[in-house]
């Protein structure tokens, strides 16, 4: 393995890193990481194992060991790399705000609630 650096934060991963599993072997490069900076949640890392197109893994954030400067070494061995799942789409989110509580059954107490909150 070459000499990978300094650790560093999954905040400061760049593409194209080179990806290594837990018994030395180079498996890939970094595409992208997975996060939400905002709330401090490292989610993890796609990385594309081939030359060609097709070949993106998505490795969880518990499977990433390390993080360096010049390279990310996995908690996987080689074999178990190939079994990693391909990424998937994002999944999706939902947003409720005061509006969405509606008038009716079931948003009563809420709805009474948001309106002394806000003043109404």
């Amino acid at each position: 393995m070459d000499d990978l650096g300094e650790p560093i934060s999954y905040l400061t991963i760049s593409a194209n890193v080179p990806v290594y599993s837990s018994d030395g072997k180079r498996v890939g490069r970094v595409v992208r990481v997975l996060s939400e900076p905002r709330a401090d949640v490292f989610d993890g890392i796609v990385f594309d194992t081939t030359a060609g197109p097709g070949g993106h893994k998505f490795v969880d954030a518990p499977e990433v060991g390390e993080i360096f400067e010049r390279g990310v070494v996995l908690k996987v061995d080689a074999d178990e790399v190939e079994k990693l799942p391909k990424p998937g789409p994002n999944p999706g989110s939902i947003r409720v705000n005061p509006a969405d509580l509606g008038k009716g059954g079931g948003g009563g107490g809420l709805r009474r609630l948001w309106d002394r909150l806000s003043g109404k």
